[in-house]
């Protein structure tokens, strides 16, 4: 099998730092479970505040926003709906309070796109167009909807969110870092992270199993 981002990057995958490469080639034959642990840097928006208060209720974004927040990653192979897909679990910790920000990204052979379903249910749900830059792995978002009711509802203009991320291999420190942005064309910023985390793989680790688990895709 072949895992979700390499499936759609292709031969662009080589160039990929073999780091994140290992990653991101996660498949739902692999039984690897990738954990990182490290600290962010978060800044939010003022504009969205209200919003962002309600969101981590399901597992999305959230209001805090602080420097060196602890924070770990869990990112596992699986398949859904007979679809290849990756699950990524983040956890930040702000003093007593645990915020999570899930993401189940699938990919769709037939059309060669790939989809990230957001949160604890995957109601929001972005596709994704991967690159890669000096063995940088760059993902932006593209066309969003709502997904409600097995039904696809396009986010657009006003509604829809502007997404980069970027996740790097540091050789020199033996670390990763990360940077990943949200914003709107309205409210500005909505959320952002940046900061560097270590990484290790346990074959003997709990499966990682996604809330969400769509059997349709977008149109």
């Amino acid at each position: 099998m072949t895992g979700v981002y390499a499936a759609k990057l292709g031969d662009e995958t080589d160039r990929l730092h073999e780091r994140v490469r290992d990653r991101y080639a996660l498949d739902s034959t692999d039984d690897r479970v990738w954990v990182g642990r490290g600290e962010m840097d978060i800044t939010r928006g003022t504009l969205v505040l209200p919003g962002l208060y309600v969101m981590p209720r399901w597992n999305l974004l959230f209001p805090e926003r602080g420097e060196a927040v602890p924070f770990t990653v869990t990112t596992a192979g699986i398949e859904v709906a007979g679809r290849e897909a990756l699950i990524t679990q983040r956890a930040f910790i702000f003093d007593s309070k645990r915020r999570r920000f899930d993401s189940l990204t699938v990919y769709d052979a037939s059309r060669d796109r790939l989809f990230d379903f957001l949160g604890r249910d995957g109601h929001i749900v972005s596709e994704l167009h991967p690159r890669v830059a000096d063995g940088e792995l760059i993902v932006e978002g593209g066309k969003q909807w709502l997904r409600a009711g097995g039904r696809y509802l396009p986010l657009a203009g006003p509604m829809a969110a502007t997404v980069e991320v970027r996740d790097r291999f540091l050789p020199d420190e033996d670390r990763f870092r990360v940077r990943a942005e949200v914003s709107n064309p309205l409210a500005g910023e909505i959320l952002g992270y940046t900061g560097r985390f270590t990484q290790t793989t346990d074959a003997s680790a709990e499966p990682v199993e996604p809330c969400a688990r769509p059997t349709t895709l977008p149109p």
